[in-house]
């Protein structure tokens, strides 16, 4: 049964010791100009909001970009000081951020090094058993209406062993078939983990 198509960005799905959950507040400004979504990896952006949050920006997928990880909400109101609904439409459905900004917006980042994500690839190569343990880089993608959950994807043609780039393969996500399975060729969802991760305890420049 060939794999449905289904993208969803990055899922969080496990530690790779234990899973803990915990996230971080992070801000984007509203000069920013990118859409963002629940399930899309960021970046450090060289900015921070006026308590001292600091900025993030959307990651491009590109070989050699380092991560701080993955949006998995969106915050109503500011993250601290003297929150308030005053001028903040309460449409909660709403789970995305737009590229027009009327004002920074406030996100929780899984941003631990050993967090583990799902991912579906993009089906442009047929990946096989060989592709476990390799990396690969991703193709940020925003979601179609009316979904609202990113539609990144891993970018299956370029896995390789290459150490720049941004994703380490962790094999294949273990569904049962045929209902919602998951198997080796096109469009399969694969486990990955951050390659280059900014808070792996290495040495990383700032921005």
């Amino acid at each position: 049964m060939a794999n449905i198509v289904a993208p969803q960005g990055f899922q969080p799905v496990r530690g790779i010791n234990t899973y803990q959950g915990q996230v971080n507040v992070y801000f984007i400004p509203s000069t920013d100009g990118s859409i963002y979504s629940i399930g899309d990896m960021v970046k450090s952006a060289a900015n921070g909001d006026p308590n001292g949050i600091p900025a993030v920006q959307k990651s491009t997928g590109a070989s050699g970009e380092f991560q701080r990880g993955v949006i998995v909400g969106v915050l109503p109101v500011q993250a601290v000081g003297t929150p308030s609904l005053i001028g903040v439409p309460l449409t909660l459905e709403n789970i995305n951020i737009p590229a027009t900004k009327t004002r920074g917006y406030y996100v929780t980042v899984a941003d631990d090094p050993n967090q583990l994500y799902e991912i579906q690839d993009d089906g442009s190569a047929a990946l096989t058993a060989t592709s476990c343990n390799k990396n690969a880089t991703f193709t940020p993608v925003n979601p179609t209406s009316p979904l609202q959950i990113s539609a990144t994807v891993l970018t299956a043609s370029t896995v390789a062993t290459t150490a720049a780039f941004p994703l380490k393969m962790m094999g294949l996500s273990q569904r049962v078939a045929p209902v919602g399975g998951n198997q080796f060729g096109t469009f399969a969802k694969w486990i990955v983990k951050i390659n280059n991760h900014e808070l792996n305890g290495a040495s990383v420049a700032g921005v």
